[in-house]
């Protein structure tokens, strides 16, 4: 069963950084396509942050650009969300989301998603 693993949540003043980092594991043989950061607020829909396809092309949400840059590592089956110039409008839940296929289940993509970590900007 592939799973999604997020770390690198936290506390963090207005102007600082974060890193953000979601490991996909969980089969003994998958592939991963396009991969994405996603947050949640309460009270607002859910925003797509940024996005990465396999070959590497990026996308970025209005409101990040500029100050987030997504990227993976497909040796390790992680993807990043390198975040700076943190704001308090920024302070939401993060999740990533990933098409992957699992050959265990045959030649079918799936969405998986992980189980969100918390990013909060205030002083």
């Amino acid at each position: 069963q592939v799973q999604l693993v997020e770390s690198g949540g936290g506390l963090v003043q207005p102007g600082g950084s974060l890193t953000l980092s979601c490991v996909v594991s969980g089969s003994d043989l998958f592939s991963i396509n396009n991969e994405g950061w996603y947050r949640l607020t309460p009270g607002k829909q859910r925003e797509l942050v940024a996005s990465i396809t396999s070959d590497g092309n990026t996308n970025y949400s209005r409101t990040v650009k500029g100050r987030f840059t997504i990227s993976r590592d497909d040796a390790k089956n992680t993807l990043y969300l390198q975040m700076n110039s943190l704001k308090p409008e920024d302070t939401a839940v993060y999740y990533c989301h990933a098409d992957v296929r699992d050959y265990a289940l045959g030649s079918e993509w799936y969405e998986y998603w992980g189980q969100g970590t918390q990013v909060t900007v205030s002083s």
